[in-house]
């Protein structure tokens, strides 16, 4: 007998039911993070290129005052934030004792900052990954008692009694299956991209650190 996806839901309990629209939820949330996360890493990357670009020939020239303009120009862009915060904190404590420790010791704690801003959704990729298998088991064990509380009704029933009715339950397993592989799967791939984000922002906060201390051992002052 074959059961078309209308028969199946038609079929099912009010348990079984909640727990399928449950795990779809679950998957257009996990659909909508990646989505999401994804446009803006596309939009960082693209930022990022002509951040760079531009802001070489301003580093080797040793220009602060337009790199300061160019890094306060992106203002959503992790690079350029660092770029900007790095600039502003060592103007701010130039007359302290080491500015080029403050700053550094601000850019590692903003980094752990923006880090985790770029991250954001993540955490709840990785719970739908890891418990959409144990909500389709559960949706699973509530149809097959559904089912078998149908035989026990009836008074009676084979194999072909309750297969359907197992094959009903085990859709809910099936689906829950889908939206955990998926959603494990795009939580590595971001996270692949996000790592290698973080380690621009490092490589971004040393060269900012090594062009102060230049301008610093040089006795500059940047107005």
């Amino acid at each position: 007998m074959e059961l078309s996806l209308v028969e199946i839901w038609q079929s099912m309990g009010f348990m079984a039911r909640f727990v399928a629209i449950s795990l779809l939820g679950m998957g257009f949330l996990s659909l909508f993070v990646v989505f999401e996360r994804l446009l803006v890493l596309i939009r960082t990357d693209r930022e990022s290129l002509q951040f760079a670009a531009r802001v070489r020939p301003l580093l080797d020239a040793g220009e602060a005052v337009p790199l300061r303009k160019l890094a306060h120009s992106y203002p959503k862009n992790p690079l350029a934030r660092i770029t900007a915060l790095g600039i502003d904190t060592y103007e701010a404590n130039l007359d302290s004792k080491d500015p080029i420790e403050l700053t550094r010791r601000e850019l590692v704690r903003k980094l752990e900052v923006f880090s985790a801003e770029a991250r954001r959704g993540m955490g709840m990729l990785a719970s739908i990954g890891s418990t959409a298998p144990f909500i389709g088991l559960f949706g699973t064990v509530i149809g097959i008692i559904t089912a078998f509380q149908g035989i026990a009704a009836a008074g009676g029933g084979g194999l072909g009694a309750v297969s359907a009715g197992i094959a009903e339950a085990l859709i809910v397993t099936a689906v829950g299956l889908v939206v955990a592989i998926a959603s494990v799967l795009f939580y590595n791939y971001l996270s692949g991209r996000f790592d290698r984000l973080d380690m621009r922002m490092q490589h971004a906060a040393g060269e900012l650190i090594d062009y102060l201390e230049g301008a610093n051992g040089g006795n500059t002052r940047h107005g």
